[in-house]
């Protein structure tokens, strides 16, 4: 039989879902995968319920339904300060998993290099393999995961086609700051770079931190390619609507791949989430709030337990450090847990390309019960662990 791509021995299955499989398997509360487990919002829910019997159910133009994309482009211009033109600016995307992947097909040739932040949601070295790319990594250092600037301008003294900036961090729940974002974009347009930007975690900042676009930033727009997606605001993960937002030119070629990788995304899932995107802005502040309470429910009772973590800028991530445990293992340690503890999370070597296997990776999208079960789980932590050595 002929051998299979070779571009495919050089990455494994997503870590973060083999832990959901895990967390399944074990019975375990699941802080791995990041998904929430309570319901979008009602009016949202409302508007998919009437659009079940009537539709639509044919294929939508295929980057994006009109009647979306002009909703999704109010939406943006508001926040990212330019008017966004729906018809030559965005592509609809099955989720942002494609939008990213979209991206990279449309400005990378093989061979070129890609500037990548470590720790890095996974995807994203992945990404690069499957397009021929070559990976750079700029450390991100905990417990604060700043960067530093010498290391990044030896990055871009590279050459690099792209840099992937995920903003919120995933997973590390870093928001950059407006200083460190002017670094980048002073870097890129001194090097020539294009930046793609991951942020779906957008809405979801805690006070005193804010969110900058980064295609808001002067003389930006024109080089970044801004991905981002509606599962995490809208607490639809399932649905997998995501969108590019970049300039003509670039929408131009995003439009012909996405086209021939998934056609196009679900269009009664774009007609029923339209509701959402006509939110006003107490919905985002509501949001902000709702997400500010569990990560302090969360934080807090990791406090009275006693284990060491990175308090979250953004996003809904926690790393947390298990140096104490002595496992040497993460991979090891979060099967352990699931297995034994019954909370499943996922470990943090999946994302750094640096030698750590000390830190590991909950999230808290959870409704207070679930987040207080596993806190409870957590508590006999310890104990569990004098047992089992």
């Amino acid at each position: 039989m002929p051998n299979l791509s070779k571009r495919t021995k050089t990455f494994t299955e997503s870590v973060i879902r083999k832990m959901t499989r895990i967390s399944n398997q074990y019975g375990a509360v699941n802080l791995s995968q990041g998904f929430p487990d309570f319901d979008p919002p009602r009016e949202i829910l409302d508007r998919l319920g009437a659009i079940a019997p009537n539709g639509p159910h044919q294929y939508s133009i295929t980057w994006g339904a009109d009647n979306f994309r002009h909703a999704l482009g109010k939406k943006q211009s508001k926040l990212m300060g330019r008017t966004i033109d729906p018809d030559s600016e965005i592509v609809v995307t099955c989720g942002s998993t494609e939008a990213m992947m979209a991206a990279m097909m449309s400005v990378c040739n093989p061979g070129d290099k890609v500037i990548i932040f470590s720790p890095f949601y996974e995807n994203y070295t992945a990404d690069t393999i499957l397009t021929d790319a070559v990976p750079i990594y700029v450390s991100l250092n905990p417990p604060e995961y700043g960067f530093d600037v010498d290391q990044l301008e030896a990055a871009f003294q590279q050459h690099p086609k792209a840099l992937i900036l995920c903003n919120p961090s995933n997973p590390s729940g870093k928001v950059f700051s407006h200083d460190e974002l002017k670094i980048i974009a002073d870097f890129a347009e001194k090097y020539d770079t294009f930046v793609i930007t991951d942020e779906v975690y957008e809405h979801i900042i805690y006070k005193p931190y804010y969110h900058t676009y980064f295609a808001s930033l002067p003389n930006m727009f024109e080089r970044t390619i801004s991905c981002s997606s509606l599962s995490k605001t809208y607490s639809i993960t399932g649905w997998r609507l995501g969108y590019i937002i970049g300039p003509p030119h670039i929408i131009d070629v995003a439009k012909k791949v996405h086209d021939f990788l998934t056609v196009g995304a679900a269009a009664p899932l774009q007609e029923a989430v339209i509701a959402g995107l006509e939110f006003g802005d107490e919905y985002y502040i509501d949001l902000q709030n709702k997400y500010t309470h569990m990560r302090d429910l969360f934080c807090s009772g990791l406090d009275r337990i006693g284990l060491a973590y990175t308090k979250p800028q953004g996003a809904y991530y926690v790393m947390a450090d298990i140096a104490e445990f002595g496992f040497g293992d993460d991979t090891t340690f979060c099967q352990w847990l699931a297995k034994e503890v019954g909370v499943g999370a996922v470990p943090g070597s999946s994302f750094f390309k640096e030698d750590i296997n000390h830190i590991i990776r909950f999230h808290f999208a959870k409704k207070d019960e679930t987040l207080n079960e596993a806190l409870n789980r957590l508590d006999t932590l310890r104990i569990k662990i004098k047992k089992f050595k």
